[in-house]
């Protein structure tokens, strides 16, 4: 029987169909491994895989601790990279995905506590990256702790301090390339606590993503948000905010908050837009709630 051949051109479909067949597979396989990588008691700095929230925007962080990607062909923005223990996963995360930790060219943080903050300084040291922060959080990340104003001070471990952090305006928004998000000055969990809000497309279709800041009045035994006029309106102002933000994709600093890897999974709706509202209201409830207690003589 005579020896059939194909010609370059008639094979190149079957290489691609080849090729396509092989990345579908190694997402299946990585999202069955992400479905299994989490247990209910998962810590902070445990690892997980990477996964896809829209668009050019990508988890990166651990089991219970966000950290979010934001790419373009101009660098890349990260956002928060958990504790200084995860941190290795953070970048092992960011290159699984094909993306270079040295292409990272800006750097921020929702708030300056260890558990978002503690991997920063190595972060910064790998990419060579600018960290942009709201005035009293670059103090307390430069410092490797925050002070008095924040209501956690005394309960709160430090982390490594991060180098040359730069003070962002309140409400400024940071632009690397075509990329833009805003910054939305959140205090009440800490002083200096910042939400982000970006768009991200795929082709046609954009959905308005928030990273939304910790809103619980959570504080030490000596803190009195009562004590605090002023940082209490401050702290409605912005729940005010982020309630009335557009806001198709919520994520939170502790993924279990919004239930995130499982959306992220396909195992609950990922676009809800009623979701930074809904935050945002039951963030009030905790701090009037908060308020009352302490009105009523009791401990924190």
């Amino acid at each position: 029987m005579p020896r059939l051949s194909l010609p370059a051109a008639a094979l190149l479909p079957l290489l691609l169909a080849a090729c396509a067949a092989t990345h579908d597979a190694a997402k299946a396989q990585a999202a069955a491994n992400a479905a299994s990588a989490c247990s209910d008691d998962a810590g902070w700095s445990d690892p997980t895989p990477p996964r896809k929230i829209f668009g050019n925007s990508w988890f990166v962080g651990t089991c219970s601790i966000s950290a979010v990607l934001v790419t373009s062909p101009d660098g890349h923005v990260l956002i928060d990279a958990a504790t200084e223990q995860a941190a290795p996963s953070v970048e092992a995360n960011i290159r699984a995905l094909g993306f270079r930790v040295e292409d990272i060219r800006v750097i921020l943080n929702t708030h300056e506590h260890n558990d978002h903050a503690g991997g920063i300084a190595r972060l910064q040291r790998d990419s060579g990256a600018r960290v942009l922060a709201r005035a009293i959080a670059a103090e307390a990340l430069q410092a490797g702790h925050a002070d008095r104003r924040d209501p956690q001070f005394e309960s709160s471990d430090g982390f490594p301090p991060v180098a040359n952090v730069s003070v962002l305006a309140d409400g400024d928004s940071v632009r690397v390339g075509p990329l833009q998000l805003r910054n939305l000055p959140s205090p009440g969990h800490t002083a200096g606590g910042s939400g982000w809000a970006w768009r991200s497309c795929e082709g046609a279709q954009c959905r308005d993503i928030v990273f939304a800041d910790s809103a619980t009045a959570l504080s030490d035994k000596a803190y009195r948000y009562g004590e605090h006029p002023q940082f209490v309106a401050a702290f409605r102002a912005g729940l005010d905010a982020l309630g009335s933000l557009p806001c198709d994709i919520l994520i939170t600093t502790h993924v279990q908050t919004s239930d995130l890897l499982a959306r992220l999974d396909g195992k609950a709706p990922l676009v809800d837009p009623g979701a930074c509202r809904a935050y945002a209201a039951n963030a009030r409830a905790n701090l009037d709630l908060r308020l009352a207690k302490e009105a009523a003589g009791e401990s924190p």
